[in-house]
């Protein structure tokens, strides 16, 4: 089978279509046919390389097939269902995983990330991280919401745990986890203020559901939150460095920060005494548990959940992905097809 792989750590040269063997199911496995995959930026960060990265790694979180065989002992699933994946991997047996809690794991992980992942023609799962795709969707809109759905859901309705009538600033609307974002605080019933960093995204953003966009580029962040409702009771903060001065000054008393990345850089100043003075709260998120995914799944099959497609590559044009979406060219989510 065909699978992108990298065999060492750097820009998008390092990215090999490789041949490998197909793989086999073993007891309580499926064995997916990908039609599928989806590009998200823990992509681009596993390609430049941190620590614990395991080489050679096939790339990508996110995919949606149908079944080919099924392995011993597998239930839920048959020959020909059409299927999406979940991207988080966990035990399903430790204390944490046991309490709901499966993005605690101590031996969580993402696939691409920790074990190979899905930007292949192949891929074997233990069932209990494969769901049945909604009827309502395509297999491309199928692999464009898993990870940043889920990871958008957690940060909201769990650790923010956002209530209705709250306004909600969202950074980066045109990324994949901001425009699940923007929509998931509108479904909660939330004012939404988001950023964009061209008209266009502004534009997208509008579309999205958005109450107010906010040009980040042109416009005085601050000062606009500022005349449209004073200060906001929840940021959603994945930027890092560049936004969080701003993200921390809007915040009102009793606001809650909850970021799940730091693409711009990772170091930040917090001054406790208004932290502590105020009462906020900054709250760390990463993925998002399995219940997380499940009410995700189904905002999408009630049709109130929508994932945005920007743009498809084809499985061997995969470097051309990459620098696309390392160029923030896109508008929701870049999907690979195999």
């Amino acid at each position: 089978m065909k699978a992108v792989r990298i065999h060492e750590h750097g820009g998008v040269d390092v990215l090999q279509v490789d041949d490998i063997p197909k793989p086999e199911p073993g007891p309580g496995q499926v064995l997916i046919h990908l039609k599928t995959s989806a590009l998200n930026h823990l992509d681009i960060w596993v390609r430049n390389g941190f620590p614990g990265i395991s080489l050679p790694m096939i790339l990508g979180s996110d995919g949606a097939g149908q079944i080919c065989t099924v392995g011993e002992s597998v239930t839920r699933f048959k020959a020909d269902d059409e299927v999406l994946i979940q991207p988080l991997v966990y035990c399903g047996a430790c204390r944490n995983c046991q309490a709901g809690n499966e993005n605690m794991c101590a031996t969580m992980g993402i696939l691409g990330e920790s074990t190979n992942g899905t930007n292949c023609e192949f891929i074997v799962l233990d069932e209990k991280f494969v769901e049945p795709k909604p009827d309502n969707i395509s297999f491309t809109e199928a692999a464009a919401f898993p990870l940043v759905g889920q990871t958008a859901y957690q940060m909201l309705v769990k650790r923010a745990q956002v209530q209705p009538g709250e306004n909600v600033l969202v950074w980066g609307a045109g990324s994949g986890v901001g425009h699940m974002a923007v929509q998931i605080a509108k479904i909660a019933g939330c004012n939404v203020i988001a950023t964009a960093g061209t008209d266009e995204k502004c534009s997208f953003a509008r579309d999205l559901g958005a109450d107010l966009v906010v040009h980040h580029y042109n416009d005085n962040v601050a000062g606009v939150i500022k005349s449209f409702c004073g200060k906001v009771d929840v940021v959603f903060e994945h930027v890092g460095k560049a936004t969080w001065d701003v993200s921390m000054k809007v915040l009102k008393n009793g606001g809650r920060v909850v970021t799940c990345g730091a693409t711009t850089g990772p170091n930040v100043a917090i001054d406790l005494r208004y932290l502590f003075f105020k009462q906020q709260s900054v709250l760390g998120s990463t993925m998002g548990d399995a219940d997380s995914f499940t009410q995700v799944i189904k905002l999408v099959e009630e049709g109130q959940l929508k994932p945005r497609i920007d743009k498809t590559f084809s499985l061997d044009d995969i470097a051309s992905a990459h620098e696309y979406l390392e160029n923030s060219e896109q508008f929701g989510k870049v999907v690979i097809t195999i």
